[in-house]
């Protein structure tokens, strides 16, 4: 018995109000107006690294490539993968945005300039880790507020580490990129602080152990625990081109 196939038509009328109807509009990548990357010069460590960002402005130097993925997070995020040279090679980032731009605009601008100029692809998973909760000692630390509408920075001094209008939820970031390791804040300190770490008691030892005890001499303790912690796992990167 044969079986008969109905076709079914869609009437002009119908048709020309199916393409009438509104398309989702793809949210447009923020970028900066001019960026320069080159690589540091030879010999620039961990200690060397600076995060500036000056209004409008980013400034990130002797950093790599693992790092300033991180420092989006506000480096409460381990990052790993990717090539070996994505967490030894240093760069030096300057980018113009050309006006003033809020925090939110500026990381999605750092995340446009490395999708386009490092071809980054990542991907999230959770990770639970052995890593520190950092608390206050006894005595607790003393710590000058820092004045309102204080420009916000880290940067080394020699053996000085110094923090400027930077908060202990910031510091313990710090350390997790340092210390290679998470670090949490449960001080329950809060504002923004002025302060300075000196790592230079202990010359012969590595820059991250003597950070740590220049955050000891601080008022600060370690707490050593399991830390679940948000990864961002490098699936591509490629060299950028200097410029």
């Amino acid at each position: 018995m044969p079986i008969r196939v109905r076709s079914f038509l869609i009437a002009p009328t119908a048709a020309l109000l199916l393409a009438a109807l509104p398309v989702a509009a793809q949210p447009v990548p923020l970028h900066f107006e001019v960026a320069s990357i080159k690589l540091s010069q030879p010999g620039a460590v961990l200690q060397d690294m600076r995060i500036n960002v000056p209004p409008g402005r980013l400034e990130a130097l002797n950093i790599t490539l693992q790092e300033l993925i991180s420092s989006l997070s506000g480096f409460s995020q381990k990052v790993e993968g990717g090539p070996k040279w994505a967490a030894s090679e240093r760069f030096d980032i300057v980018a113009k945005a050309g006006h003033n731009i809020t925090p939110a605009e500026r990381t999605q601008m750092v995340q446009t300039l490395l999708e386009e100029r490092f071809q980054l692809a990542t991907h999230r998973e959770t990770k639970e880790t052995a890593g520190f909760a950092l608390v206050p000692a006894n005595p607790p630390p003393t710590l000058k507020p820092s004045a309102e509408g204080a420009r916000s920075l880290i940067r080394s001094q020699g053996n000085l580490v110094i923090f400027q209008s930077q908060s202990i939820f910031a510091l313990a970031s710090y350390l997790s990129q340092i210390l290679q390791a998470p670090v949490v804040d449960h001080s329950r300190i809060r504002g923004n602080f002025d302060f300075t770490l000196d790592t230079g008691r202990s010359p012969g030892d590595p820059f991250p152990d003597r950070l740590r005890a220049a955050v000891e001499e601080s008022g600060f303790r370690f707490e050593a625990q399991k830390i679940p912690v948000q990864t961002t796992i490098i699936d591509r990167a490629e060299r950028p081109t200097e410029n």
